[in-house]
């Protein structure tokens, strides 16, 4: 439901070939700087196409206090939860 916020930390050509519905793209050099988009949302999950970018994207988050934080890995597997 729209508990979790799903984000796509690749970048705009890759989301634009499929990803997961309801996703918002935020490629993960854009993280940092859209900080106020993760605010106030109860689950965050990041996803990208291996895993790596979204690890860093979780350390990102994590480095700025959000604790609510789960690296779902590649963007199919966290297709599967959501479809």
């Amino acid at each position: 439901g729209k508990e979790t916020y799903l984000v796509d930390v690749r970048e705009p050509g890759e989301f634009a070939g499929g990803t997961v519905r309801g996703a918002e793209n935020i490629p993960v050099g854009a993280v940092a700087s859209n900080l106020h988009k993760f605010k106030g949302k109860k689950n965050i999950v990041v996803f990208c196409r291996s895993g790596n970018r979204s690890a860093q994207a979780k350390t990102i988050l994590e480095q700025h206090g959000f604790k609510n934080v789960v690296n779902g890995g590649t963007w199919e597997n966290v297709n599967r939860f959501v479809s």
